[in-house]
């Protein structure tokens, strides 16, 4: 054996302290974003079925839900809104006293230091279930640019830190990006989700945000799975609109898409590790099929590896747990 030549990787994987020294992605509370479902009412903290440990929460039981986050040193929310009323034009999503826009307001006043991001789509607030406008059983783009950007004007004043446009409508970051800065909000950003797939991982969100579409599905305006040069299209078309952030969602099934994207682009990436991903692993932990802290902890570092400088996650209030521990 001696004169054997070979390699000794091992020597910085001996101990726990040696293992840390050379760790070369860390995953951080800092990083994680966690989404708030409010919804209209008094007294209202509901479970939503497919997605244990997730709630929909009235006004007056958000800030128990923020306290929470604070004392778990995350810094950061994503608002969805789940309306009492819904029409064919979504008019609630742009309404100055909205769930959403609401919900900002009493969040900015109580957390000040709280980073409010606004999720700015019309989906929920539709009575068909669809991100735009519907005409003659299609979606209208431009027509929903209208409706999407005033949406994005009231969550401004509302005192949204953030934008963040859902719909995957054509030039939806340069309509809102021109919208707010005529609206006097030239400091906020957007946070685009420039990669958003028609993917089959959103079900669980669909029941909490009452947002599933009453015909047909989203495939004509969100990316087909199998598609990888046009996600970096639409990444590129957001960075030249003014997008501030770039989303790629789904997060776990999508690794490849989040580096290509990172690679090319010098912007803040957002993984949204969604809903689907979510109530994989809490159901299968559920069963005791597996180690529920050891597998959340392992895919969301997967995410930091693959690019990504921030995560949209439900399991923010878990693994901001397992990282003080």
């Amino acid at each position: 054996m001696k004169d054997l030549q070979f390699k000794r990787h091992r020597r910085l994987r001996r101990t726990d302290s040696m293992r840390a020294l050379v760790r070369e992605t860390h995953l951080r509370t800092e990083d994680l974003i966690y989404p708030i479902f409010v919804v209209e009412g008094e007294g209202v903290k509901n479970p939503v079925a497919s997605m244990p440990g997730v709630h929909q929460v009235s006004l007056d039981h958000l800030n128990e839900e923020m306290d929470e986050l604070v004392g778990l040193d995350i810094k950061s929310v994503i608002v969805f809104g789940v309306p009492a009323e819904k029409d064919d034009v979504g008019s609630q999503a742009y309404h100055e006293q909205g769930i959403v826009q609401r919900a900002i307001r009493q969040i900015k006043e109580s957390f000040p230091s709280l980073t409010v991001i606004a999720d700015t789509c019309l989906c929920q607030y539709t009575d068909h279930g669809h991100c735009g406008i519907v005409r003659d059983g299609d979606i209208a783009n431009d027509e929903s640019l209208t409706y999407i950007t005033k949406t994005a004007i009231t969550q401004a004043e509302a005192g949204a830190d953030i934008i963040a446009p859902s719909n995957m409508m054509d030039g939806f970051v340069a309509a809102i990006r021109q919208g707010l800065d005529e609206a006097g909000f030239s400091h906020i950003p957007v946070m685009s989700y420039a990669v958003k797939y028609a993917s089959s991982f959103y079900g669980p969100f669909r029941d909490a945000a009452h947002s599933s579409p009453q015909f047909g599905d989203r495939r004509a305006y969100q990316m087909d799975p199998a598609n990888r040069l046009e996600a970096l299209r639409e990444a590129e078309s957001d960075v030249e609109e003014g997008a501030d952030f770039l989303i790629v969602k789904p997060a776990l099934a999508y690794l490849d898409i989040m580096r290509e994207v990172k690679d090319r682009y010098n912007l803040p990436l957002v993984a949204y590790n969604v809903s689907g991903e979510y109530s994989m692993i809490k159901a299968a932990a559920q069963n005791g099929w597996v180690n529920e802290e050891e597998m959340v902890l392992e895919k969301l570092t997967s995410m930091k590896r693959a690019g990504a400088d921030l995560i949209i996650t439900y399991f923010a209030k878990d693994a901001a747990r397992y990282l003080n521990q």
